[in-house]
C-alpha cells in the first residue's frame, strides 16, 4: 500500500541519517571504526520493517488523528509524528542488535543473504591477513557490533521520547521498551536452552517449553511490544493498549511459527539462508516437538540423532524434512497458525481503536503470517 511505503521510507530516512550521525562520532576517534557503520548500514538496508510499521500503527489507532492517504503532509502538523518514527526507527536498530547476537549463537553463516556480522569481520581479517584467529577476532567485533547498535537504539529511543508532548506517555513507552528488552533477551536464553538441555524435560513438557520460547524470543518483541509501545506513545488507555496487546501477541505467535516453518522448508534463494538451517541449528521448535509427539520411536530417534548437526548433508537435511512432513507437524503448525490469526483479528472487533487502523493491522496480519520470506 503506498502510506505503507512512504512510512518504510521515513523511517529508512531517519537510520540514514542516524548512522550518518555515528559516523562521524566514530570517525572522530579512529577512521578504524568505520567497519561498525559500514556493517550497520548494510544490515540495516535489508528487512521488511515489521516492527516498525506496528510501532506507528500502535500509535495511529490511538491517536487516530493522521490519514493514512495523506501522511507525509501530516508531518508538520502533528507535533508526536517525529518521535513516533524515531521510536520506530529504534525497534529496527534494536532488531539489528538482536540479529548480530542470534547469528553467533547460532553460529549461522548468513543473514539476509548476506555474510553474518561475524563472518563479515572473520573475511576481513583472513584476507587482510592479520595476526591471531580470524574466527575469534570475527566473534569478537560482532559482538561489540551488536552492543553498540543496543546502545544506539536506546539513544534513537530517547530521542524521539524526549520530545514527546505528554511526559506520562514517555515514561510509560519507556517502560514498555525496558520489559521487551528483558523478555527478548530471557527468551534467546531459553532457545538455546533448550538446545542443550531438552532431554532433561519430560515429553509432555516439550510442546510448551517451544511455545513459550516462540512467545518471549519472538511474539511479543515482533509485533506485541511494537504495537503497545506505540499505543503509549500516544497515551493509550489501559482498555485500549490491552486490544492492541490481544490482538499482536497471537499475531506474533503466528508470526514466528511461520518463520520456524521456513527455517526448516524455505527456499534459501527466498530466505537469505541456507536450505535447513533451523535443523543443523537444532532449533527444539513447536515445529519439531510436534514431529516428535506424532511420531513412532524409530523416527523420533533418527529425529534426535540429526537434529543440531552442523555438517548435515543435503541428503540428511531432506531426510529430516521428509520425516517432519510426514508427521502431519507442518498441516498442524498450519493450523495454529490460522488459529492465532483468527484470536487476533477477534481482539480488534469493536476494538476501542482507529477504524484506519484496525484495517491497516487486518493486512498487516495476512502481509506476516503468509510470507515467503
Amino acid at each position: 500500500m503506498p502510506e505503507r511505503t512512504r512510512l518504510v521510507d521515513l523511517v529508512n530516512a531517519r537510520l540514514e541519517a542516524f548512522l550518518d550521525e555515528r559516523a562521524g562520532q566514530l570517525e572522530a576517534v579512529a577512521p578504524d571504526l568505520e567497519v561498525f557503520t559500514d556493517a550497520a548500514r548494510d544490515l540495516l538496508r535489508g528487512g521488511k520493517r515489521f516492527r516498525a510499521l506496528f510501532c506507528y500503527w500502535g500509535w495511529h489507532a490511538v491517536a487516530g488523528t493522521v490519514r493514512a492517504d495523506d501522511l507525509l503532509a501530516e508531518l508538520d502538523t502533528h507535533t508526536d509524528l517525529p518521535s513516533v518514527i524515531e521510536a520506530a526507527a529504534a525497534l529496527e536498530i534494536f532488531h539489528a542488535a538482536a540479529l548480530v547476537h542470534d547469528d553467533i549463537m547460532d553460529n549461522s553463516d548468513t543473514r539476509r543473504g548476506m555474510p553474518a556480522a561475524h563472518r563479515r569481520f572473520e573475511a576481513d581479517h583472513a584476507r587482510r591477513e592479520w595476526t591471531g584467529s580470524a574466527r575469534t577476532y570475527g566473534t569478537a567485533t560482532a559482538l561489540l557490533l551488536g552492543d553498540l547498535l543496543l546502545g544506539w537504539s536506546d539513544e534513537l529511543l530517547d530521542a524521539g521520547l524526549s520530545r514527546l508532548s505528554d511526559p506520562r506517555s514517555a515514561r510509560a513507552a519507556r517502560g514498555e521498551f525496558q520489559t521487551m528488552r528483558t523478555e527478548v533477551t530471557v527468551g534467546q536464553y531459553l532457545d538455546i536452552l533448550e538446545e542443550v538441555a531438552w532431554r532433561d524435560a519430560d515429553e509432555a513438557d516439550l510442546l510448551p517449553r517451544a511455545h513459550r520460547v516462540v512467545t518471549y524470543k519472538s511474539a511479543k518483541y515482533s509485533i506485541e511490544a511494537p504495537l503497545a509501545l506505540g499505543g503509549l506513545m500516544a497515551g493509550g488507555s489501559l482498555e485500549q493498549v490491552a486490544a492492541l496487546r490481544a490482538f499482536g501477541l497471537p499475531l506474533g505467535v503466528a508470526f514466528q511459527l511461520r518463520d520456524d516453518l521456513l527455517g526448516v522448508f524455505g527456499d534459501p534463494a527466498i530466505t537469505g539462508k541456507p536450505a535447513g538451517d533451523d535443523l543443523r541449528e537444532g532449533k527444539r521448535t513447536v515445529i519439531i516437538a510436534l514431529a516428535r509427539a506424532a511420531l513412532p520411536a524409530g523416527a523420533v530417534a533418527l529425529i534426535d540423532e540429526l537434529l543440531g548437526n552442523p555438517d548435515l548433508s543435503e541428503h540428511q537435511i531432506a531426510t529430516l524434512q521428509a520425516t517432519i512432513r510426514d508427521s502431519g507437524a507442518v498441516e498442524t503448525t498450519e493450523r495454529i497458525i490460522e488459529r492465532s490469526v483468527q484470536e487476533a483479528l477477534a481482539a480488534l472487533e469493536d476494538a476501542p481503536l482507529s477504524r484506519s487502523a484496525r484495517a491497516e493491522l487486518v493486512g498487516l496480519s495476512d502481509l506476516v503470517t503468509r510470507r515467503a520470506h
